[in-house]
């Protein structure tokens, strides 16, 4: 017995050795061809089709993902499944994280994603997770035999308004608040999807709301945080994408760049609003793992961290043992591209959490990162491009992320240079994604005969909203405003904000903040006065989800919105201003927060 698991873990650590002497393109190419002949998305193979009398099956996979591996190692290879996909269609697989255009297009049907077309691009079949053999071939046959696309009901196409261009009207608010109520589950916590997770916008709502009859939000966010612990890496640190089963207790193992900068922020967030250590904990243990797993040489981030030991073999077993256990039998797979969106989110959590702690190590990582995606990824007039070359693109989720990110780099530093380049970042967004007078498009496609013409994503145009709007209040340019108002108007059509039966809370969040103004905290004083940094720091802390920071130094001449007006004192001090109201100065901290609560109520 001793031998033989002896002889196991030789074989796992030769197969990771291998992995590793292989770059990621060697990987993800052996992956690909391995038993069928997979082919990469252009809208070439739509005349192929049609020419050869072939269907198209777009199979939109994540490299981290258990369950693709799964079906690349069961389904594809079966052999009758393979011959009927070899007979009748065209066959193309994707990696949808190098891919926003598919991926925002599709993301609501989940990794694998299975996409059937016909030749002329109409989609028959769009299908959601593992799909086995057996289903395959049904599938397969039935679609073969009867190639039409199913029925779809009709879209409404007017905009719900309430007559003043920003915001939902108040019955679309009313119904989106209900479902938001409804969607919490009680019995196991978190909201009722058939994963669990912390949902970040659902979280981050819940904190800006205050209890009502039948609705607990604080109780609720912090159920949600507590539960979410248990979907974390107890010896690597880093959280786990879900849970399934409707409980907390049966964790998918990969690790998305996007869950652990989410994650990370809420954390950081919740600690200021609370002061709880667990918090603070659950946050600093995530960075642990970005630093140590997902943080490239340069100083950017990468994508994932693989599910699987070993594609398509379950590593529950893996995940249970301690470090130096895991690390004799190797590491999972990293998805080592770097690409702008992910590095913008982590770059915006990082900023939560110097803001939360004050620690400096948190802010130099989130401006190197940012410099490195600047030198590398940023494009003329302002934008980012994904990866080194986009196909199909620029993506707006690569501009939109990073101008966040220097947004957020700005609030917490007051450097101008930060927020020059995020409205360059909202310049070009809205001069290359705008969708006429209504929201943002995913992509641009200069061809008008593409077969998938790009198209508004539901999350990008809540980030635009919430994006834009907070700019415009940075500076006062009400071109950003229009932006968001434009998102705004494609969240209220009824189609799109009813779109989601549960996870709503990212409408209302950019309603609330288009609708309201951001608490405002401006230090005056000079930048190398240590009484002002003090206030500055403290003004970081102040718990809000939804703020405005800025510091008035006149050896850097007036403010980029002059809408308030300081007096020049003779020594340091804070003014904090909540729906419309200013206060006196604040000299210390302790003051500073005083006079914000009695502001606030």
């Amino acid at each position: 017995m001793i031998r033989k698991r002896w002889l196991v873990l030789l074989v796992l650590q030769v197969a990771v050795l291998f992995a590793g002497l292989i770059s990621h393109g060697q990987a993800k190419q052996v992956l690909l061809v391995s038993g069928s002949q997979w082919e990469t998305w252009s809208d070439s193979i739509f005349d192929r089709a049609k020419k050869e009398n072939r269907l198209v099956i777009l199979d939109l996979e994540a490299g981290w993902c258990h369950w693709c591996h799964v079906m690349d190692e069961k389904t594809y290879k079966d052999p009758e499944v393979l011959k009927l996909l070899k007979n009748r269609f065209i066959m193309v697989r994707v990696d949808q994280d190098s891919r926003p255009d598919l991926s925002t297009r599709y993301e609501d049907y989940g990794w694998p994603a299975t996409i059937i077309f016909d030749a002329s691009g109409r989609e028959l079949v769009k299908k959601s997770g593992y799909i086995n053999p057996e289903e395959m071939l049904t599938l397969l046959n039935e679609v073969v035999n009867n190639p039409k696309p199913p029925e779809e009901k009709p879209k409404t196409a007017e905009v719900a308004t309430n007559g003043q261009d920003a915001g939902l009207p108040a019955e679309l608010r009313k119904e989106l608040n209900d479902k938001h109520t409804a969607g919490y589950d009680i019995k196991a916590g978190g909201w009722k999807t058939a994963q669990k997770f912390l949902d970040w916008d659902s979280v981050e709502y819940c904190m800006s709301k205050t209890k009502e009859r039948d609705y607990h939000p604080e109780e609720w966010a912090r159920a949600t945080l507590s539960n979410e612990l248990q979907l974390m890496d107890p010896v690597w640190g880093g959280v786990y994408q879900y849970s399934t089963q409707g409980d907390w207790n049966h964790p998918h193992f990969e690790k998305l760049v996007q869950f652990q900068a989410e994650n990370m922020r809420i954390y950081a967030l919740a600690y200021e609003y609370w002061q709880d250590p667990e918090h603070l904990k659950a946050a600093q243990d995530i960075h642990r793992y970005l630093k140590e797993f997902l943080m490239s040489p340069e100083g950017a981030f990468y994508v994932s961290q693989d599910a699987d030991l070993i594609p398509g073999e379950s590593a529950q077993g893996f995940f249970q043992l301690s470090d130096e256990r895991r690390r004799e039998m190797g590491i999972p797979r990293v998805d080592k591209h770097i690409y702008s969106r992910e590095n913008g989110w982590v770059i915006s959590a990082l900023t939560q959490l110097y803001a939360a702690t004050a620690d400096q190590t948190y802010l130099e990582e989130a401006e190197k990162a940012a410099r490195w995606v600047i030198a590398n990824r940023q494009l003329p007039g302002g934008g980012f491009s994904h990866d080194k070359t986009d196909v199909n693109g620029p993506y707006l989720g690569d501009t939109l992320s990073m101008g966040r990110a220097l947004l957020n780099l700005y609030s917490v530093t007051a450097d101008r240079s930060w927020l020059k380049q995020s409205e360059e970042a909202a310049k070009f967004i809205a001069k290359t994604f705008a969708n006429g007078k209504t929201g943002f498009v995913s992509n641009v496609n200069k061809d008008p005969n593409a077969k998938l013409q790009p198209q508004p994503s539901l999350d990008e145009n809540i980030s635009v909203a919430r994006f834009a709007n907070l700019l415009f209040h940075y500076t006062g340019n009400d071109e950003y405003k229009q932006m968001a108002n434009s998102s705004m108007r494609y969240l209220s059509l009824p189609d799109v904000a009813r779109k989601r039966q549960v996870l709503v809370a990212g409408i209302l969040l950019a309603d609330r903040e288009v609708t309201t103004t951001p608490t405002h905290i401006t230090v005056v004083g000079s930048k190398q006065d240590p009484k002002a940094k003090e206030l500055f720091a403290a003004a970081l802390r102040h718990p809000s989800n939804y703020k405005r920071t800025e510091w008035s130094d006149t050896a850097e001449g007036k403010l980029p919105n002059t809408d308030v007006e300081y007096p020049q004192l003779k020594k340091a001090a804070a003014f904090g201003c909540v729906n419309n109201r200013c206060s006196a100065p604040a000299y210390d901290p302790e003051a500073l927060a005083a006079i914000i609560e009695q502001l606030s109520n």
